[in-house]
């Protein structure tokens, strides 16, 4: 654990985002290996089937994790202010409901899978093998949300070096697993499914063994294990409009694949390939986000404002100066990276023109995502989650589908930036009323 209501700002976020990233790397490098077996051994309709799968997983899971959200804001603030009696009930009450909500999440994928993609308009030769990697990823939602869950709460106490070692085990796991599974013995799309399924379990049993022996507060026990209604309603309470966010947001990357399937299966491998090299791109943005959260949880915890302010600002200069220097190395070398997952030229050919628009615009993408963070560990989620729906209902949809009907494929990359843009002049106006303020859980915040 990590106390990060003391010391340097700057040198404190970025000790504590380091190994988020890699963490977050090393954690995308599941799907990304699965996207590279699969489009190389496999083909490109197993690449596009993989990435299809995405915004149906993401549809599914952003309810449950939006409360683990709200949650991990609760646990770094109850931690900041030193009240170990609500911590432990907020863990306690944060296993018990993943637990459930990992059932409930794998009963539903399974049933609507196939169901989901048929009306996402799917290319019928990649629809079978787009269902039966969802099928066995819901089976072992648990693994999934158990890692997710320790690593978050882990996160939220300072602590963000023992999830990087977890997650380097699982995905070096994996990567043998696929190889296995997929060229040796030969079973698919199943067999990068299965290979995830796994590796993640893996991760999940290692931070139940760690938390049990090194953190007896924190570990899982199901003896003497409680849940609390009211910790549940705050985190509701937080955590439910990030949760809601979600859950619209990838409705919205759902209408957007729905208009890519559209233009055929190498529009689709083109885009999967451009969203794993996007992803990656992006990380140091979402990690120095979640940094500067955490940083703001405890320190508003502890009533420490001028601490905020003074973070806020070093991380939003480290974050857009990395976003700078990522746009040029992908406006350099996508082309090249595109090729790792497919040869095909035309597949190549859609998504590097995809990350050529999208790269320009990854300082606009920082700049929005480590206020919102200030803002989120404070536990403001309402007003973020409106000016994120507005952003993608109002502007990225409308405009993709307008677009899209005179300028291909390209119309929907072009309204990506055009939504950040708009996303970010929102935060900006809010950031600056100072409401976000209030929302403090930990009433003990000296307003300066």
């Amino acid at each position: 654990m990590k106390d990060l209501t003391s010391g340097n700002e700057g040198s404190l976020i970025v000790k504590f985002a380091i190994p988020m990233l890699l963490g977050n790397v090393f954690q995308q490098l599941y799907n990304t290996v699965d996207s590279i077996i699969v489009g190389n051994v496999v083909g490109k309709e197993a690449l596009a089937a993989v990435g299809a799968s995405f915004p149906i997983m993401f549809l599914l899971l952003s309810l449950i994790m939006g409360v683990t959200m709200g949650a991990t804001i609760l646990i770094s603030q109850y931690f900041g202010a030193k009240d170990y009696e609500k911590l432990k009930k907020t863990l306690d009450t944060t296993y018990i409901f993943l637990f459930f909500g990992s059932i409930a999440i794998s009963i539903l994928g399974v049933l609507l899978s196939g169901p989901i993609l048929r009306l996402m308009n799917t290319p019928q030769d990649i629809v079978g093998q787009a269902q039966t990697y969802l099928n066995i990823i819901f089976a072992g939602m648990l693994t999934l949300f158990g890692y997710n869950a320790i690593s978050a709460i882990l996160r939220g106490l300072g602590d963000s070096k023992t999830p990087l070692y977890f997650i380097i085990i699982a995905t070096l796991l994996n990567i043998v697993l696929d190889l296995v599974f997929v060229m040796t013995f030969g079973w698919g799309i199943a067999g990068v499914a299965w290979a995830t399924i796994i590796s993640q379990g893996v991760s999940f049993l290692s931070g139940i063994l760690y938390l049990n022996k090194n953190h007896d507060f924190l570990g899982i026990k199901l003896k003497g294990m409680r849940f609390d209604g009211e910790i549940f309603k705050k985190s509701l309470r937080i955590g439910l409009p990030a949760g809601v966010q979600q859950m619209l947001f990838s409705l919205g990357m759902m209408a957007l694949q729905f208009l890519v399937n559209g233009f055929g299966t190498n529009t689709v491998a083109g885009f999967i390939a451009a969203t794993r090299v996007d992803t990656f791109a992006s990380m140091p943005i979402f990690s120095f986000g979640a940094a500067i959260s955490a940083f703001a949880g405890q320190n508003l915890g502890a009533g420490k404002m001028e601490r905020v302010k003074r973070g806020h600002r070093v991380t939003l200069l480290v974050s857009v100066s990395l976003a700078f220097i990522t746009a040029i190395f992908i406006f350099l070398f996508g082309g090249f990276m595109i090729r790792l997952f497919n040869s095909d030229p035309e597949v190549v050919r859609i998504g590097s023109n995809y990350l050529k628009i999208v790269s320009a615009f990854y300082g606009v993408v920082a700049w929005m995502f480590i206020t919102t963070g200030v803002m989120r560990g404070a536990g403001d989620t309402f007003v973020p989650m409106i000016i994120s729906l507005l952003s993608l209902w109002l502007i990225r949809v409308p405009l993709a589908a307008i677009f899209s009907g005179f300028m291909g494929e390209s119309g929907i990359w072009w309204s990506i930036p055009v939504a950040w843009s708009v996303g970010l002049i929102l935060t900006l106006i809010y950031y600056r009323t100072g409401r976000w303020k209030s929302k403090v859980v930990v009433k003990n915040v000296r307003m300066d």
